[in-house]
């Protein structure tokens, strides 16, 4: 292992927090670090560029068994990192992003499974991003970092697990542009995959999705700090960062979800203020999630992630244009999950990828589940979503003659 690379990091913390109640906690974990392309060649980018060095801040939590056959990769979703659950320190107060699912006892279970989790390239949370040292020029790559893809991301935490030893996951799992990543293991290292877990995801952006994203690039490029993303030194478009972070924030959510939590009631007033403040309870909120965004996230990198996912296609990459093909080069066994209130990635496009699945005779399980809050909902507690992820797990493992003993 070696130390995270030198770069502008930022406090890393997730999309959704909840705490467990139960007290089943990983309880202490740390951001790790590994490093790769310091000599001799790095990673040839689907782009054709070269990046290198290559770093991956990464976590881990429970234990490899002797065998390293109970490894699951937690895939982590647009704009999260590698702190997934369990604590950085004592006094910490909020746990990692998924602490509701990962842990002892929960439905990826610490007692069992070896969980690992990296923060993808291009983002700002330890791995190599816009943030980081451009060994060229030693200044922050900004603009001038090349464009990743799913693909780069994927390529990347295999050398990961290459790192630690492991040379067959027994699943993938991730919600959104995480499942991006896990359909993109599933085909492009089907010998290496025991089981897919993609959740709320798709196979390639809609149309709509994706103009949803350039408009809050344009939010942050119109924003005169920005400064062609070289704003290291001068301080960064938070404004911009800020409004791109309200428009995606809508798409997370849901109509419903909107009108349980505010409805058209006013913040802090009795009647309309006949001005340009936040008169209503979701403009407010909206701007609250902004500001605290900006505290935590780089707008460079929310450039290039987000550009990762509309670029991702998963039936253009391994297909020629056909889903049915490009699931022919997979072997996994995949539990599909999509929500009744995502219209960032409607439960349409997940029949279409497990219409794809089933034409190759592949083992597919699909559940759409009844929830209201949108898109985010495989971040929130759900005792349905708990009980297929446990479910399926159990029979992979049974299937893999995988029990929690003789760890290492």
């Amino acid at each position: 292992m070696t130390a995270l690379a030198p770069c502008l990091t930022f406090p890393g913390m997730s999309e959704y927090i909840d705490h467990d109640d139960t007290g089943r906690s990983v309880g202490l974990v740390r951001k790790q670090a590994f490093t790769f392309g310091e000599s001799g060649q790095g990673l040839v980018l689907d782009s054709g560029r070269t990046l290198a060095p290559v770093t991956l801040a990464y976590e881990t939590c429970g234990t490899l068994n002797a065998d390293r056959t109970n490894a699951i990769l937690i895939c982590h979703a647009l704009t999260g990192d590698s702190h997934v659950a369990g604590y950085y320190s004592e006094d910490d107060p909020k746990p990692g992003w998924w602490d509701l699912m990962v842990g002892p006892g929960k439905p990826l279970d610490t007692d069992k499974f070896f969980i690992i989790c990296s923060n993808v390239i291009g983002g700002c949370m330890g791995s190599t991003g816009p943030v980081s040292r451009n060994p060229e020029t030693n200044q922050p790559y900004g603009a001038k970092f090349p464009v990743v893809t799913i693909g780069d991301m994927v390529r990347c935490q295999r050398r990961l697990v290459d790192h630690l030893g492991i040379d067959t996951l027994l699943a993938v799992v991730g919600g959104s542009v995480g499942g991006m990543q896990v359909l993109e293991w599933s085909v492009r290292y089907p010998d290496r995959v025991h089981a897919a877990i993609p959740l709320a995801t798709t196979t390639k952006h809609s149309a709509q999705a994706i103009a949803f994203n350039e408009v809050a690039r344009q939010a942050i490029m119109a924003d005169p700090t920005w400064n062609r993303g070289d704003y290291y030194e001068t301080g960064r478009p938070e404004h911009g960062l800020a409004v791109a972070r309200m428009i995606g924030h809508i798409t997370y959510l849901s109509d419903e979800s909107m009108r349980h939590k505010f409805d058209r009631r006013l913040q802090d007033r009795v009647e309309l203020s006949f001005d340009f403040e936040a008169d209503f309870q979701v403009e407010s909120y909206l701007r609250y999630q902004g500001n605290k965004f900006v505290e935590r996230f780089d707008a460079n990198s929310f450039l290039y992630l987000t550009k990762a996912a509309d670029y991702f296609n998963l039936e253009n990459q391994y297909g020629d244009g056909s889903l049915v093909a490009a699931f022919s080069r997979a072997s996994c066994k995949y539990l599909v999950i999509s929500f009744t209130s995502d219209w960032l990635y409607p439960t349409y496009q997940s029949k279409a990828m497990v219409k794809g699945m089933k034409k190759n005779g592949l083992d597919v399980s699909f559940c759409e589940i009844e929830a209201p809050w949108g898109h985010d909902a495989f971040l929130l507690p759900n005792e349905r979503f708990n009980g297929l992820i446990r479910g399926f797990l159990d029979r992979i493992c049974t299937g893999c003659n995988i029990g929690g003993e003789h760890a290492l």
